[in-house]
């Protein structure tokens, strides 16, 4: 690890110099972890960062979100992309059961918040996305006996792990610009295709996937897929899959469904053939996160309705966006 150019880096990044020492600290450690089996950071092996977020679980560190921090801006900063892919396998979405339950208490009371999640400890972030779960199941369960389908779903609804609002208000000017949903629908799908195209020629990662033809021509040829398109009073989208290479190549129908799915709280189960165990209630989360984005462009809270999702047997996590009637000329 060249430290002198990496710590230049960090600092030409915003990080302070105190940070960036913190950081080259914990990739130290890692360093050390690594040559045990005859590694080193500039060459890890496929989820060894995986296991070794899970080890210090175990040995009860607790600056795993520090780590992965330190490791994303090194990968970033070598142009190892692999290493973001899988970090952000582990970090998607970790917050969510947290976040639940914060919010059973706070729509309700301690006491039914400490019903539904008797006897369960929550894994926290380190651990293996795919063990994650076995926990939605009992939580899911626990929470529709409890409350009823309808008051799930209201908990679920506003999304469990947020969404930055300034790019959506970005797209809001574009769209009072263009006054036009139709033709705004047409100039983001455009956008959209243009991203995919500028990440396949320089080699960079489009979230946590890498793009190539193949994944450009998916995106383009599948209308309902960024924004969506319009049906009616209505916009039918789709979301990109998680990871679009794997989710092309993959060899049956159940790895397309686990490599389509962005939620570590549900992905494991799609795998193991055990999803039909999770309520399909629970992609109400992913539901409210596109919600989240039409309440912005709109400027009012909008209608949406999940048609179908990877949890309930599909391929995509598919919805259906209530156009309000002001904007449907």
């Amino acid at each position: 690890m060249e430290e002198k150019a990496f710590l230049e880096y960090l600092i030409e990044n915003n990080v302070s110099q105190e940070q960036g020492d913190i950081f080259i600290s914990r990739l130290g450690e890692f360093n050390k972890y690594l040559r045990k089996e005859k590694n080193d950071i500039d060459t890890i092996p496929n989820r060894k960062i995986l296991n070794y977020t899970e080890y210090l679980v175990e040995t009860e560190r607790d600056y795993v979100l520090e780590f992965l921090r330190a490791l994303l801006n090194y990968a970033n900063f070598t142009k190892k992309y692999d290493y973001v892919v899988e970090i952000v396998d582990i970090v998607e979405s970790f917050n969510a059961m947290d976040n639940l339950y914060l919010r059973i208490a706070e729509e309700f009371d301690d006491k039914v918040r400490d019903e539904i999640f008797k006897n369960i400890n929550i894994p926290p972030l380190g651990v293996d996305p795919d063990k994650k779960p076995k926990i939605s199941k009992i939580v899911m369960k626990r929470l529709e006996e409890k409350l009823g389908e309808e008051k799930t779903i209201e908990l679920l609804a506003p999304c469990l792990h947020g969404r930055p609002l300034e790019p959506i208000k970005k797209d809001r000017e574009v769209f009072l610009r263009i006054n036009d949903i139709d033709e705004f629908l047409k100039e983001k799908k455009q956008e959209s295709i243009k991203t995919a195209q500028k990440h396949q020629k320089e080699g960079t990662l489009l979230y946590a996937q890498y793009v190539d033809e193949e994944v450009v021509e998916y995106i383009k040829d599948n209308l309902t897929i960024t924004p969506g398109i319009r049906e009616g009073d209505k916009i039918i989208a789709t979301k990109t899959p998680y990871q679009i290479k794997k989710f092309l190549n993959a060899e049956n129908e159940r790895m397309k469904r686990y490599y389509s799915c962005y939620c570590a709280w549900v992905r494991g189960a799609i795998k193991n053939g055990t999803e039909k165990e999770i309520s399909p209630n629970f992609c109400y989360c992913s539901t409210g996160f596109t919600k989240k984005y039409w309440d912005v462009i709109f400027d009012q809270p909008i209608k949406i309705d999940l048609i179908e999702s990877p949890l309930s047997g599909a391929l995509e996590c598919k919805f259906a966006i209530h156009i309000p009637k002001e904007f449907q000329k």
